[in-house]
């Protein structure tokens, strides 16, 4: 199926302070040089907060991870759970329509669909509260047909139910998810087989915690879930040496090679926990390639706001000014050889400035007109 992204598309897209904050912490669980290993949940979370992946998201996210937007918008399209168009204000309806689902009545479901909501999938009702489209296999087949509203399965669905069921979301209230038809999980239609004197919850774990969250097709704003970043800190804890190290190991246990910072390199395969690149600050300086342009100690009054460059993100911009690249002027001369000399000394960031042809922009920039990416900004 070819995913094109919607033909009408807001202006600008921002996550809202709280979200900001949550996709900022997100970005500080991978090394320098691979923020974009966190492409997928901060999509994820631009979606949470708009319903769907507009193009100004998609492109905040990379600027936020310092991609190339192709390599963003890559990921957008690949994945079926990233919405390319506005869905309905209220819920968008995923009905599962795999074998299973099919067998017991999924295309009933499809059917209320085009009567209550619109007629084709992807389009939204009269009243825009509404969407729909048919899905793949959910991994709910004992409890077919069932539909994905928001987060949360809802379960062992008629057309009766499902219809009940959207005029209870158009009246503002948010049905309990889960089985729809009594059943407490997955078990038997026709009653128990086992455990027949066992009483427990009144809803399953799955139902009773989507009930206490109380987000099931609710936009998040960042407010309603805690921050957590338990990760951060950690840099200031002291590694352990390998004297300390071989001290604990266990005789006659082999002793794994420690590096420098007290972390076995097989520890560190296992746990992802590999070194990160180094920052251009105290980086090696490759002299090799090119010729150095002419830098700056410190700014000429004040810095221009490099990040109005397509391809230069806030750690690319801190990584120009400790190299001594504070406006748009000083890009703007750069000839031949001091292009490929940048180019090789961006740590993490190599070939950026060819490939997005900084050259250009900053000429445009700092005789104070406007990019087409700058005027996003």
């Amino acid at each position: 199926m070819l995913r094109r992204l919607h033909p009408e598309q807001p202006e600008s897209f921002a996550f809202t302070p709280a979200n900001q904050a949550w996709a900022e912490a997100q970005i500080t669980k991978y090394p320098e040089g691979r923020q974009a290993s966190a492409i997928i949940p901060l999509l994820w979370r631009a979606q949470e907060q708009e319903g769907w992946l507009s193009r100004a998201a998609i492109e905040h996210v990379a600027g936020m991870l310092d991609m190339a937007y192709i390599r963003a918008l890559e990921v957008a399209t690949f994945y079926f759970m990233f919405q390319l168009q506005p869905v309905g204000s209220v819920a968008h309806i995923q009905i599962c329509g795999t074998t299973t689902c099919m067998i017991c009545g999924s295309e009933d479901l499809v059917s209320v669909c085009k009567e209550k909501i619109a007629k084709r999938p992807h389009q939204l009702s009269a009243d825009g509260k509404f969407s729909w489209e048919e899905v793949e296999c959910l991994g709910a087949c004992a409890n077919a047909p069932m539909a994905q509203i928001g987060k949360d399965y809802y379960e062992d669905l008629t057309a009766e139910t499902f219809a009940k069921l959207l005029d209870d979301l158009a009246a503002g209230k948010v049905p309990a998810p889960g089985p729809q038809n009594g059943r407490f999980a997955s078990e038997p239609l026709g009653g128990l087989t086992t455990l027949k004197d066992y009483t427990g919850e009144a809803q399953n774990g799955s139902v009773a915690l989507a009930m206490a969250l109380g987000d099931t097709i609710k936009r998040i704003d960042g407010t309603e879930v805690p921050l957590v970043t338990a990760w951060q800190g950690l840099e200031d804890i002291k590694p352990i040496d390998s004297a300390t190290i071989k001290a604990h190991e266990p005789k006659p246990a082999m002793v794994t090679p420690v590096d420098d910072t007290g972390v076995s390199k097989q520890e560190a395969c296992d746990k992802n926990l590999a070194k990160p690149e180094p920052v251009a600050k105290g980086a090696e300086i490759d002299e090799s390639i090119g010729t150095r342009p002419e830098m700056l100690k410190k700014a000429k009054g004040k810095p221009d706001d490099l990040k109005k460059i397509k391809g230069v993100g806030k750690k690319l911009e801190k990584q120009l000014n400790e190299l001594g690249v504070f406006h748009f002027w000083q890009i703007a001369n750069w000839g031949t050889e001091e292009i490929a000399w940048v180019d090789e000394n961006l740590v993490g960031f190599r070939g950026r400035v060819s490939r997005d042809d900084w050259v250009t922009q900053a000429k445009i920039l700092s005789e104070g007109g406007e990019t087409e990416f700058s005027k996003r900004q």
